[in-house]
C-alpha cells in the first residue's frame, strides 16, 4: 500500500452527487488536494485543502460551486463532494499530499506534491 489510498470511485448519473475520499499514511499533511485525469488529457487540477489553520479551499473553475474538498477529522484524511456531475467529470481522480507548509502557495502545480495515491475512478454517464 502507498502513503496514499483513494476510495469512493463508481459509475452514476449525470446530476447526480457522489462522495470520494482519500486517508495518508502519516499523522499528518499540511496540504491535501484532487486531481484528475481524464482518457487522453492530461493530468489537471481540481482542489486543494489547507488541512492547518482554517482549512482554506482552492477549486478549478471547472468545478467551482459543485464540487466540495474538506478535511476530516485528523490532518491526513481529504474528501470530495461531487455534486451535479457531468459526464465531462469523468476521469481517474488522484489524491495528492505534502507536509511541506510552502506547498500551499502553488496548490494547483503538481511537483507541489510529494505523494500520491493510485486513483479512483469515476464515471459519469448520460
Amino acid at each position: 500500500q502507498g502513503e496514499l489510498a483513494e476510495s469512493g470511485g463508481g459509475v452514476v448519473q449525470a446530476g447526480e452527487s457522489l462522495r470520494i475520499s482519500c486517508s495518508g499514511r502519516a499523522s499528518s499533511y499540511y496540504t491535501m488536494a484532487w486531481f484528475r485525469q481524464a482518457a487522453g488529457r492530461e493530468r489537471e487540477f481540481v482542489a486543494a485543502v489547507r488541512t492547518y489553520s482554517d482549512s482554506r479551499t482552492q477549486y478549478s473553475n471547472s468545478v467551482k460551486g459543485r464540487f466540495t474538498a474538506s478535511r476530516g477529522g485528523t490532518r491526513n484524511i481529504v474528501y470530495l463532494d461531487m455534486n451535479s456531475l457531468k459526464p465531462e467529470d469523468t476521469a481517474i481522480y488522484f489524491c495528492a499530499a505534502d507536509r511541506r507548509s510552502d506547498s500551499v502557495a502553488y496548490y494547483y502545480r503538481e511537483d507541489s506534491y510529494t505523494y500520491w495515491g493510485q486513483g479512483t475512478q469515476v464515471t459519469v454517464s448520460s
